[in-house]
């Protein structure tokens, strides 16, 4: 009976102690570098639904973009991206190679002739168009 009483005592004793410091976890301190997050915004040539498509996909793929939005009506994408792992030209040339044009580099000619018909855009379409101003078509 004794060493049953002891037990339940060491018990309650340890489970005490073990519920006081839990409050008083360690908290790691790291010395990482936060990320350097960059914004972005250039003009894109393209035409519909299907080239928004590809243009986000093309850019969302470069490793540290975090978030791209093309805008089919001002030809224009916005990038958010980590700039200590990525750069706007390398987002520019992965449009590129995806055979859209972009402010700064020509498409791949051979991607954009697999373009479906409907995004073969216009290589003289104006980019990051303003509110108001409007693209002609031909």
């Amino acid at each position: 009976m004794r060493n049953i009483v002891m037990s339940i005592a060491l018990v309650a004793i340890v489970g005490f102690v073990s519920c006081k410091n839990e409050g008083k976890k360690e908290t790691k301190v790291t010395n990482e570098k936060e990320m350097a997050m960059s914004k972005a915004s250039f003009g894109v040539r393209g035409n519909c639904g299907m080239c928004k498509s590809t243009i986000e996909k093309a850019a969302n793929g470069v490793e540290g973009v975090t978030s791209a939005n093309w805008d089919k009506n001002k030809k224009e994408i916005h990038v958010t991206f980590n700039d200590a792992k990525t750069s706007v030209e390398v987002v520019h040339k992965a449009i590129a190679n995806s055979g859209y044009d972009t402010d700064k580099m020509s498409g791949s000619k051979e991607s954009y002739q697999n373009l479906p018909g409907c995004c073969q855009y216009d290589n003289e379409m104006k980019m990051s168009l303003k509110n108001g101003e409007t693209q002609e078509t031909h």
